[in-house]
């Protein structure tokens, strides 16, 4: 017998249909919504929101800029490494600049994207000087401003090497102490994520 030649069986599957149809769209608009919703709680509340980090030195995220530090004059067309240093150059700072142009060649095909540069509140040393025009003919060179850098960069750091964006934005420090290797992993993360420079 066919479920037309029988009303009652006809009408007692409707509403099971329709239940079923109901749920089929509270379905779907958890497995769209939902997403938004957990990650919107997770920001808000901060729950499974990872403790690790994916870089190695210290993030700068409060918005300064190159001119907060007292750098005056840098280029802001692409991504730079710029070591800084509030007296003489001396031995850590020019560590930093060896391993910043070490970085920039490491960084391969990614080298257009980068530069790196020095800035420093006294003249260099006559011989120094001498080696980074000889040996250093692309590294940038901007004057500091040492009262705004003591200011803003905490006491007895010495030299600094920071990650800044095409936009003038300081992005992470590293110290002497940092490894090369661990710079050059989070500036070509940071070359991977970037819409600019």
């Amino acid at each position: 017998m066919s479920p037309a030649m029988n009303p009652a069986l006809s009408t007692s599957e409707a509403p099971s249909a329709r239940g079923r149809g109901r749920w089929q769209l509270i379905l779907l608009l958890l497995v769209a919504i939902g997403p938004m919703i957990l990650a919107t709680a997770m920001y808000q509340w901060r729950f499974w929101v990872p403790d690790g980090r994916n870089y190695h030195g210290t993030l700068i995220g409060d918005g300064s800029q190159l001119a907060d530090i007292g750098v005056q004059g840098a280029a802001r067309e692409s991504w730079q490494m710029l070591v800084t240093a509030p007296g003489d150059c001396a031995e850590d700072c020019r560590q930093l600049v060896y391993t910043a142009r070490q970085i920039h060649v490491g960084l391969n095909r990614d080298a257009t994207r980068a530069a790196h540069g020095l800035a420093v509140s006294r003249p260099l040393a006559t011989d120094y000087d001498e080696t980074l025009k000889r040996e250093y003919p692309q590294l940038g060179r901007y004057s500091l401003d040492a009262s705004r850098y003591d200011k803003a960069v905490p006491a007895n750091q010495g030299a600094q090497l920071w990650i800044v964006d095409p936009q003038g934005n300081l992005v992470l420090r590293y110290d002497v102490k940092a490894k090369g290797k661990d710079i050059l992993n989070d500036l070509r993360l940071l070359l991977k994520l970037s819409q600019i420079g």
